[in-house]
Order: structure tokens, then C-alpha cells, then sequence
């Protein structure tokens, strides 16, 4: 049986102690989530934010920051000035002069990532309050891509209700949150890094299914088109994984339906990476999977930059909160 992230993390004990950076410290979901982590010894906590509002929250829940859990408040904190002088590096040729950087530093998303870009925190999370967009762009603009990403992409990481039911295993869908309609190029990018995603995380080797409408030339269309093409980059990017594609969803996932459409392939019926060919099929799919099929879905957790950081649903509850810190130390681990 797959662990969920946190579970996995409450079996191993990390030679180094991880510190994950929360941007919205002052939140009570995240306040609470960062004492759920620290209870469970997941990681050490920085919360980012205003001091006061913080050790406010931080007593509504009857606790009190520690060597465990410490308080960054960018408008106070000694490191800022380098922070702004980072900043103003990155960002000068986009016209970003040295003030304007001091106040890009002083926002709790941007000071959280320089912790993590500087190698002070492991990962950083945010997005209870801050959009999506928001939580991204910093990311990219201050932690960066991976070296061979291409793109920054995301995944959601689906647990089954019964996990001794048939077929039932935890799996990794991607891309359902992020980029609306790659290429094949990109697509082949989003399925390398959800293949590192998946040893990293579900702690298994990737077996990739590329899917579409289609299985093994069942329909013709520049769809099923851009799903070959994407299956033949991949192969040729990275001989070493267990890919196969064009196929459709019951090909990959149910094994006497993947004998039969795609017989001899090691994929068909065994996949646990499902890569969907655009947003619209990949977010439909992992709603019904979720909200029909019962499944957990933890994520959308991003894959691609240089360094973890993870976004958050505003509607998150504080479990949510403690399932991202436990998946943004697992993809530290994992590189």
C-alpha cells in the first residue's frame, strides 16, 4: 500500500532537519497546519509575516514560537538587505531598480522564496491568500527552473477511498492545474518531471501512460497527433522510463482492458502516472476521480523549478496546509 506523504514522512527520519518557509504566517489555516507539521515531525516552520499578527495567532492556538518554529517579519528582519540586493540582481533587466526591490523583498511570497533561494529553507509554501498566479511568478522569478524542466507544471497526487479494493493505487495526474494546452514538446516535459515527481513522492517507479481518446491508432486526429509525438520525444529524452502512448484512460488503468486494446505493452493496465494531453481533461479528471470516485486528491503541488514550492487552494483547510509542508519536504528529498 502507497503512504500518503505525511505518513511516509512520520517512517523516515531526514539525516537533515527540513525547514519549510510558510508565506502567509499570519493565517490561522496555516498557523495551525505549521503546528500540525511540527507536531508531527514533519519539518521545522518559518512563518513569514507581520510579528505581531503571528505571535497574535500563534496564542489563539495556545502555542508560542520555538527553536522549531521561528517568526520572519520582512519589514524587520536583517536579512532583507541581501534579500534586496538579490532581488534587484534577478530583476534588473526588467527595469526593477534598487527600491523597488527593497519593497519586493519586504512581501512575505518573495522573502519566502529568497529563504529557500538562498538555502536557509528547504521549500515554501503559500497560496491560502495569495493566487495562484501570484505564488508562481515569485517562484519562478526568485527560485527559478530546473535546469532541464522546459516549464513549471503541476500534479495532483490521488490516493484511493479502499486501498486493498481492485486496482486501486495511488497515482500521480498531471497536468491538472497548470498549463492549458501544451505542445508536445511541453508535454513531454511534463511527463519527465512528473516521472521524478512520482519517485520522489509516491516513492515508486514511474510508469507513465500519455492519454488521450484514443488507444494505439483507434482514432485518427491532430489531438491523438500531438499524444504520439509527445510518447516518441519522451522515449527519446529518457529511454530509461516505462512509458506508452496514445492510450485511453481504462487502457492504462484497468489490466484486462489494457491487454486487450494494447496487448504486450508494460504500461497498459499498470500505469501510475497519468499524463493528460491539456487542462480541460486533466482538471475534469481529476475532480471526477475525486468527487465520484472517492479518491483523496492532495495538490496542485508544482514541479519544474530549481527548488520546492508549493501552492495552496485559498479554500484550504489546515490539513491541506500539513499534507503540502509534508509533499514540499518529500520533492526536497527526493532531489
Amino acid at each position: 500500500m502507497t503512504l500518503t506523504p505525511i505518513e511516509l514522512l512520520r517512517q523516515q527520519a531526514p539525516a537533515i532537519r527540513p525547514i519549510v518557509a510558510l508565506s502567509e504566517g499570519s493565517d490561522p489555516r496555516i498557523v495551525a497546519g505549521a503546528l500540525a507539521a511540527r507536531s508531527a515531525g514533519l519539518s521545522d516552520i518559518i512563518l513569514v509575516g507581520p510579528r505581531a499578527e503571528i505571535e497574535a495567532e500563534l496564542l489563539a492556538q495556545g502555542a508560542a514560537p520555538g527553536d522549531d518554529l521561528s517568526i520572519h517579519d520582512p519589514t524587520e528582519s536583517p536579512l532583507t538587505e541581501e534579500f534586496a540586493a538579490i532581488y534587484h540582481d534577478l530583476r534588473r533587466h526588467k527595469g526593477v531598480d534598487a527600491a523597488s526591490a527593497r519593497s519586493a523583498a519586504e512581501t512575505p511570497l518573495v522573502y519566502a522564496a529568497m529563504l529557500v533561494r538562498t538555502g536557509r529553507a528547504t521549500g515554501t509554501v503559500g497560496g491560502a491568500v495569495h493566487t495562484t498566479g501570484d505564488v508562481v511568478r515569485t517562484a519562478i522569478q526568485v527560485i527559478g527552473l530546473a535546469p532541464d524542466a522546459g516549464l513549471v507544471s503541476s500534479f495532483f497526487l490521488m490516493y484511493p477511498p479502499d486501498p486493498g479494493g481492485p486496482d486501486a493505487r495511488a497515482m500521480l495526474f498531471s497536468d491538472c492545474g497548470l498549463v492549458i494546452d501544451p505542445t508536445a514538446s511541453e508535454l513531454a516535459h511534463i511527463a519527465a518531471a512528473s516521472a521524478q515527481s512520482a519517485r520522489a513522492i509516491l516513492r515508486e517507479q514511474p510508469s507513465l501512460a500519455m492519454l488521450s481518446f484514443s488507444t494505439k491508432g483507434s482514432a485518427r486526429h491532430p489531438g491523438v497527433d500531438k499524444v504520439t509525438e509527445a510518447t516518441r520525444l519522451l522515449r527519446e529524452q529518457h529511454p530509461e522510463l516505462h512509458v506508452d502512448g496514445e492510450l485511453q484512460f481504462d487502457a492504462a488503468f484497468h489490466p484486462p482492458v489494457g491487454q486487450k486494446k494494447a496487448p504486450g505493452s508494460t504500461v497498459a493496465g499498470k500505469a501510475n502516472v497519468m499524463i493528460f494531453p491539456n487542462l480541460d481533461a486533466g482538471n475534469i479528471s481529476y475532480k471526477i476521480t475525486q468527487r465520484i470516485g472517492g479518491y483523496m486528491a492532495i495538490g496542485p503541488v508544482l514541479q519544474g523549478l530549481a527548488r520546492p514550492a508549493n501552492d495552496l487552494s485559498r479554500g484550504c483547510s489546515a490539513e491541506d496546509v500539513e499534507q503540502m509542508i509534508a509533499v514540499t519536504v518529500l520533492q526536497a528529498l527526493g532531489t
